[in-house]
């Protein structure tokens, strides 16, 4: 499970985020603007919970709205990382629950952001696979490219953190 795999000519999306179920959004710092350039994406207030897997200065949230930060690489996870993306996602669950909007971002919305939003999705009774084409559906066909992430959630988090612990 150590080779990400990934494809690194991803363009930015063409949006900040993407609701991908009710209340629960995907999103990034950069995407491409209407003129096709790219863009900043700054939160303000428009969500009640913003979870952020890349932190880059200046991209908000406002002050007052709750903001978790747990930064992890869009590559192999110890099992310390997937320990904080699986926290994340209870904290993302438990604010879904109670009717709350909530953003999880990093880059351009599509691999750290896509493993803790198709988690939430897996917990809420969804498999790994339709998590996966929903969340590629909603955000964009480039979501989860990072196929470690992929084999990750079709794993499960739980387990994956169990095994990279045990390979520690």
């Amino acid at each position: 499970m150590r080779d990400s795999r990934k494809r690194p000519d991803a363009p930015a999306p063409d949006s900040p985020w993407s609701e991908i179920v009710p209340g629960l959004w995907m999103g990034g710092h950069e995407y491409t603007g209407r003129t096709g350039s790219p863009e900043f994406a700054v939160v303000r207030d428009e969500f009640d919970l913003v979870l952020t897997l890349l932190r880059l200065p200046g991209h908000g949230p406002d002050p007052g709205v709750e903001h978790h930060v747990w930064p992890i690489p869009d590559g192999p996870l110890d099992g310390t990382q997937l320990a904080g993306v699986i926290r994340l996602a209870r904290t993302a669950e438990e604010a879904l629950d109670d009717g709350r909007r909530v953003l999880v971002r990093c880059y351009h919305g599509y691999n750290r952001s896509g493993l803790l939003v198709a988690h939430v999705l897996v917990g809420a009774g969804r498999t790994a696979d339709d998590a996966i084409r929903l969340i590629r559906s909603r955000r964009s066909p480039w979501a989860l490219h990072n196929k470690l992430f992929v084999e990750y959630l079709r794993t499960g988090l739980a387990t994956a953190r169990l095994l990279e612990e045990l390979a520690e």
